[in-house]
C-alpha cells in the first residue's frame, strides 16, 4: 500500500522506467501497442484482452460509451527506457488501477513478443502530488518535452511520443481534450505553450548538464 494515498480530482507526476533501466521500447509496434493499451484501459470497466477486443470491437466500443475514464491525461512522454505522465484522478483508485492494467498487460504483452519473463518496470510507479503553482509550471514544460532533455540516440528516436506534437497540432489522442484546453488557456495558445517548454528545457539542461538517458533522476 503506498505510504501516501491518490486523491482523486488532484494532479500527479507519474513516471516509471525499464528494470536495469533497460528498454521499453524494443521497436515500433511495442511503442504502438503501449499507446493501445493507454486508450483501451482508462475506463472504469475491464476489457480483458486487448486481442479479444480487437476481434470485438462494436462491443468494446458499447461498453466504453457505457463507462467512464479513471484518469484524464494532461501530459505524457514516452521514451525508449521510460515514461512520465501529469495525470488528473477522475475516480477513486483510479490512477492505482490504471497503471496495474497497462504495465501489467503490457509487460505480458512484451514477454511473450520478445521471448522473456519477469518484471519489466522497475518496481511500481512513481507519483508525485502537483501541489503548487511553481511545480506544476514546472512539470507540465518538464513532461510534455522530456525527450528533449535527454541525448536520446538519433536510431532511438522513432521509439519517442509526446503530448508535445498533440498540442502543436491540436489533435488531442492520449490527452484529455478539456484538460488540453484548460493548458492552452492559461498560456495563450500552443505557440506559447511551446515557447514556454523550450524555456523550462534549455534550464533543466543548463542546470544538470547533459543527461544520459537512463539517469535521470525523475525531479
Amino acid at each position: 500500500m503506498r505510504k501516501d494515498p491518490l486523491i482523486t480530482d488532484q494532479y500527479y507526476h507519474i513516471y516509471n522506467r525499464g528494470v536495469d533501466k533497460r528498454d521499453i521500447f524494443m521497436d515500433k509496434g511495442d511503442l504502438n501497442r503501449f499507446i493501445l493499451s493507454i486508450k483501451e484501459f482508462n475506463n472504469t470497466q475491464p476489457i480483458g484482452s486487448i486481442r479479444e477486443n480487437e476481434r470485438n470491437k462494436s462491443d468494446v466500443e458499447r461498453l466504453k460509451d457505457e463507462c467512464k475514464e479513471l484518469v484524464s491525461i494532461v501530459c505524457y512522454c514516452l521514451n525508449p527506457n521510460h515514461f512520465h505522465f501529469i495525470i488528473k484522478q477522475k475516480i477513486e483508485g483510479g490512477i492505482s488501477e490504471f497503471f496495474k492494467r497497462l504495465l501489467g498487460g503490457y509487460t505480458k504483452y512484451f514477454n511473450e513478443i520478445h521471448n522473456r519473463s519477469g518484471s519489466l518496470f522497475q518496481g511500481r510507479f512513481k507519483s508525485k502530488l502537483i501541489k503548487n503553482d511553481d511545480y506544476f509550471l514546472k512539470i507540465r514544460p518538464y513532461v510534455n518535452t522530456n525527450y528533449l532533455i535527454h541525448d536520446i540516440p538519433e536510431d532511438k528516436s522513432h521509439l519517442i511520443l509526446s503530448s508535445c506534437q498533440e498540442y502543436d497540432e491540436l489533435k488531442f489522442n492520449l490527452v484529455n481534450k478539456e484538460e488540453a484546453i484548460n493548458i492552452l488557456e492559461f498560456y495563450g495558445g500552443n505557440k506559447n505553450f511551446k515557447s514556454e517548454c523550450l524555456k523550462v528545457v534549455s534550464i533543466i539542461r543548463e542546470e544538470r548538464g547533459k543527461i544520459s538517458l537512463g539517469d535521470e533522476d525523475f525531479d
